[in-house]
């Protein structure tokens, strides 16, 4: 029992006197670090499919990488950043782009929100002004002024 309890005690410490392990980064998949560079430019402008608030750069979904590896042989065919981004939007729509352009088809999106919240604040404004207008009649009694007497001393 007692070599036991040893045997488990100098494992725990061989594990924390050991080194800590080092993570290597991952190599990158383009064996030009330019040509990555432009990869990671144009997947930022790209909206993950799958996850939908993230870019293609950010996301580990397997159609961000597969998209990234698209975009990674059209920059090696000698395409250019706008004919990619048109490629991705003729297939895709205006939704691939992270930043869609600011189109009849799109206004709602770009200015929805808000709109929403002008709407939100008048109508708050109008029930305050509303509710300022009412005499006290209108509103139920605290539980402290029941009896009339106003407030009780603690």
């Amino acid at each position: 029992m007692a070599s036991g309890r040893r045997f488990v005690a100098a494992a725990l410490l061989a594990g924390l006197l050991a080194g800590p392990a080092v993570a290597k980064d991952a190599p990158p998949l383009a064996e030009d670090p330019v040509l990555e560079a432009r990869v990671m430019r144009i997947a930022a402008e790209l909206r993950c499919l799958v996850c939908q608030n993230q870019t293609i750069a950010d996301s580990h979904a397997d159609l961000a990488v597969d998209l990234r590896r698209q975009v990674r042989n059209m920059l090696s065919e000698g395409r250019s950043q706008a004919e990619i981004l048109q490629y991705m939007t003729d297939r895709y729509g205006d939704f691939v782009l992270y930043r869609p352009p600011v189109r009849t088809s799109t206004w709602l999106l770009w200015f929805g929100p808000f709109v929403l919240l002008a709407g939100g604040l008048v109508t708050l404004l109008l029930v305050l002004r509303r509710r300022a207008r009412l005499s006290d009649d209108h509103f139920e009694p605290d539980e402290d002024d029941a009896d009339g007497a106003g407030p009780r001393a603690p």
